[in-house]
């Protein structure tokens, strides 16, 4: 009697056990039911969306817009003249940046014209005296047609007189002069002879300065090219259309050549720089379709496409590439830079700039089943 009277003032109600087990009433285990049914169905749903879909895909936010831009920088030492552009100015391909003072190499230029007009006289004075040594040519064989003939009548006076002096019909004297006379008529011939050679050698000799004086030319001229070239290298041209930025040249500034003085930067021609894990890229190949994410443009969903692939790691390309050969040695993901196309209209690319942080999804399904195909080749090799 006295257990009842404690249970009943325990509990004045009469709720009993069913109070302390909610698990027994018909609505509970009904809400539970169900769910359980829809746990079970939203991992089934999330399994088959793993498998078909989501293993497939492969994200990383180490990923930065990028370009190639193109410094701006003399070939020639100078002083800045002027400067046509400003911080953050839009330009296009061939429009002036900046001028250096043009005048040194301007006198340069005529320096080496007057080189040419000299040369080019030399040449034509030359030339004149090879027409007057050609007449010397023709004044020397006519003495040396002379001398020939002299010395040929002086033979023949010889060979008749010869015979008469030996008879005695002739005094010796006689014929000792013409003797004498035969030999002068020879040298003569000879020198004539000579002179002729000299003459003629004369010529070629002539031939060679005008050979010369061309060759001094034509070194003036490319002289004259370089020369010219440096003075339309005194403006400085956009090579691109692009942006003005890092603008660090000034009135006056002497620079030297490869002097950076701007970066012209392709706006029009943006790409993505993400760098993935070496575990992520086997089944990344080009033309893959990539999801695109920009930090500064929130929900602004852009899509685009791989373009490359890095011939090798980051750390590779480093200026102190890793050598894993010395100290102890642990184990890290390497990371390869994939290059991405950005398919975006113009508005939002006038919105994009380099280094702007962004986060990318590679769909890489369209590789499904490489892995196995990888495996049979090797299986099949082996």
């Amino acid at each position: 009697m006295a257990d009842k009277s404690a249970t009943a003032s325990a509990d004045p109600e009469g709720l009993g056990e069913s109070a302390a087990s909610p698990l027994k009433s018909p609505r509970v285990r009904l809400a539970m039911l169900i769910s359980a049914i829809l746990l079970l169905i939203g991992g089934l749903v999330w399994y088959l969306d793993h498998q078909n879909r989501g293993r497939y895909m492969q994200v990383t936010d180490n990923a930065y817009v990028a370009a190639d831009s193109v410094i701006t920088a003399p070939k020639i030492a100078g002083y800045v003249e002027r400067v046509f552009v400003i911080e953050n100015q839009t330009v296009r391909q061939g429009q002036s940046l900046a001028e250096l003072d043009p005048r040194e190499y301007r006198a340069q230029t005529e320096q080496i014209t007057s080189q040419i007009e000299t040369a080019t006289a030399a040449g034509d004075t030359t030339r004149s005296q090879i027409s007057e040594q050609q007449a010397t040519i023709a004044q020397a064989q006519a003495q040396l047609d002379a001398a020939r003939a002299e010395a040929a009548f002086a033979a023949q006076q010889v060979t008749r007189y010869q015979p008469l002096a030996a008879s005695g019909a002739e005094p010796g004297e006689r014929f000792a002069q013409l003797q004498t006379q035969a030999r002068q008529a020879r040298e003569r011939t000879n020198a004539a002879h000579a002179a002729l050679i000299a003459a003629q050698r004369r010529v070629g000799t002539l031939s060679a300065q005008v050979r010369q004086a061309q060759s001094q030319a034509e070194a003036a001229r490319a002289q004259l090219k370089v020369a010219r070239v440096n003075v339309e290298s005194t403006v400085l041209k956009a090579a691109i259309n692009g942006r003005v930025g890092d603008l660090a040249v000034r009135v006056g500034q002497f620079v030297q050549p490869g002097t950076r003085l701007m970066t012209l930067v392709p706006v029009d021609r943006l790409f993505i720089e993400a760098n993935f894990k070496e575990t992520q890229l086997g089944l990344m190949r080009v033309g893959q379709p990539v999801g695109i994410e920009i930090d500064a443009l929130p929900g602004v969903e852009l899509t685009g496409r791989i373009a490359s692939v890095a011939p090798g790691t980051g750390a590779q390309f480093s200026v102190l590439p890793p050598q894993n050969a010395t100290g102890n040695f642990t184990k890290i993901v390497q990371r390869v830079p994939v290059r991405i196309a950005i398919d975006a209209p113009l508005e939002v690319r006038r919105l994009l700039v380099p280094g702007m942080s962004v986060g990318v999804t590679v769909d890489t399904r369209s590789a499904r089943g490489e892995m196995d195909r990888l495996r049979q080749a090797v299986s099949r090799k082996r």
